[in-house]
């Protein structure tokens, strides 16, 4: 495994995303990804899955001091009251004493972001959450709240073919985690020739050429999801080859503007400082 410091806590830099995972399916895919090697899991109030990756958690038989566990609290909860209420819920849903991570999920501008940087603060206080952090946050936002609060994280749509410089020269300031969501541009990568060919010299396919090249960057983890027993393995099989830095230049150089994840409540991904 590769970890990835943060705050001097290493951090699995490979995890495991459940969005769109529910029911049994996302609880005997997070025990099978568990019993794979995975120690991060990534959930939210909004998957409506957090008691399904808890049963998981729970039948694993896995100490708690060895799992990083992120859930993630909507956008429509950002004030101080409902922030820590939704935060509560999570615990309880999962059957966890503790959250190593919670994230804004998407910014809500209505709120002012330090009233929720507040809540997580209150939560810490209460040993309730180990870190706070954000998610979809442009990186104006993203300096607005580093100025009220020591982020933990930025969880981002990241891969080979969407850049995110600026976040990351940022992340890399301010010791911040960019973790990359959709990781494999929602399978859009798979045959793309240029990571195809990357892989067949080192024996893998073009979606661990692509989770590889995320994890030879600097404060970056991915939380790749699959609903596939036998894609959870290939993704977790990464630690056997590394890209040389001829083959992340050219992976560098591919075309970085294929944003997917883009909903009408996004925020301004180019706003402005204030």
């Amino acid at each position: 495994m590769i970890f990835q410091q943060i705050h001097g806590v290493e951090v699995p830099a490979l995890g495991f995303g459940t969005w769109q995972l529910s029911g049994t399916t996302c609880r005997d895919a997070v025990a099978d990804a568990l019993e794979i090697g995975y120690r991060h899991l990534d959930t939210a109030r909004m998957y409506q899955n957090e008691e399904e990756v808890g049963r998981a958690i729970r039948e694993s038989g896995l100490d708690r001091g060895d799992l990083f566990v992120t859930s993630k609290v909507w956008q429509d909860f950002l004030h101080r009251d409902d922030f820590i209420t939704e935060t509560e819920k999570s615990l309880s849903a999962l059957g966890i004493d503790y959250l190593d991570l919670v994230l804004i999920h998407w910014p809500n501008l209505e709120v002012d972001v330090e009233e929720t940087l507040d809540a997580m603060a209150s939560l810490q206080e209460r040993g309730l959450l180990r870190h706070g952090g954000v998610s979809n946050f442009p990186p104006a936002l993203l300096e607005r709240a580093l100025r009220h609060y020591p982020v933990f994280c930025n969880q981002v749509e990241y891969y080979v073919l969407l850049g995110q410089e600026k976040l990351r020269a940022i992340c890399e300031t301010h010791d911040v985690m960019l973790t990359a969501y959709c990781p494999l541009g929602q399978g859009e990568i798979i045959d793309h020739e240029v990571l195809v060919a990357i892989g067949a010299a080192h024996g893998k396919s073009a979606a661990q050429v692509a989770l590889r090249w995320l994890l030879q960057q600097p404060k970056v983890t991915t939380v790749p999801r699959s609903s596939s027993p036998q894609r959870r393995r290939e993704n977790f099989d990464l630690f056997d080859f590394e890209l040389s830095q001829a083959e992340m230049r050219q992976i560098d150089d591919l075309p970085k503007d294929r944003r997917r994840s883009n909903p009408p409540f996004a925020p301004d991904w180019e706003m402005a400082a204030g």
